[in-house]
């Protein structure tokens, strides 16, 4: 099994901007260019992809390919087994997106998949084999979601967990307006507190390049351990000042690290 790709670390801004337009057209090589591949884009718990909307944009505007499905949030082996299907109905080389608890399921789902050529995590969960979210949660201090902050309600197979509109804005969107974090939680998507110990598998970040995105002023995953995690899993980083949802606040930062990771 090759060793982990070495880490690297920029700070958004004048690195990140330097990424945009690297590499010149076929013609100037003489070499026939390869597929770009599909971006899937997999977003996490109390989100859904509409979160994605201005990564999807910018990505799109450069000529990329992206779609972004949605996720059942019912557990990790039903999530990770869903999306491995899902990659199976998309044609070529694949890189993979996750957001929070998405990348739980891109790190899983990608693994043994050869089509798969980078995963990038944004301010998300990069699990080894055995972690669970909790456990990667609260590795580190700092988060400020826990069941007081949560409501429970039942569904026929079990309970899910929805952030409470107090607070929403706090633990997760800190850094968009009270009306955007407002809409925010009335669309969340809750998740299945199964997800919560649930083990995850041999991880695909082992033999995938791996980008990350650390969103230094993360309520619900520490910064600290998005740092761990990234460099355990050897990824190339970027730090950005943002909230949980950086995709969102600072979704340029976080489309150029996409684009760098698809070419």
């Amino acid at each position: 099994m090759p060793p982990p790709v070495p880490r690297r670390t920029f700070l958004a801004g004048a690195a990140v901007a330097a990424t945009v337009g690297v590499g010149g057209p076929a013609a100037a090589t003489g070499h026939v260019p390869r597929p770009k591949p599909t971006i899937v884009l997999v977003h996490g718990a109390f989100a859904d992809a509409a979160g994605w909307s201005q990564v999807i944009a910018y990505l799109t505007r450069d000529g990329h390919s992206v779609i972004a499905p949605p996720n059942p949030l019912r557990g990790v082996h039903a999530d990770s087994a869903y999306l491995a299907a899902f990659l199976d109905s998309l044609p070529g080389p694949l890189v993979l997106v996750g957001h929070s608890y998405g990348g739980m399921l891109i790190t899983n789902a990608a693994y043994g998949n050869e089509r798969v050529r980078a995963l990038v995590y944004v301010a998300a969960f990069a699990p080894d084999a055995g972690d669970t979210v909790s456990d990667l949660q609260t590795m580190f201090p700092g988060t400020r979601l826990t069941q007081a902050e949560l409501d429970l309600r039942h569904h026929p197979q079990g309970v899910e967990g929805y952030v409470k509109r107090t607070a929403f804005r706090e633990v997760f969107a800190g850094d968009l307006s009270r009306p955007e974090a407002d809409l925010l939680w009335a669309t969340q998507r809750p998740g299945d507190t199964a997800t919560l110990s649930e083990t995850s598998g041999t991880p695909a970040w082992k033999t995938v390049p791996s980008y990350y995105l650390v969103a230094r002023e993360d309520n619900l995953i520490p910064a600290a351990a998005q740092r761990f995690m990234a460099e355990r899993a050897g990824a190339l980083t970027v730090e950005v000042r943002a909230s949980h949802v950086a995709m969102i606040s600072e979704p340029r930062i976080t489309a150029t690290l996409i684009g760098k990771a698809a070419r």
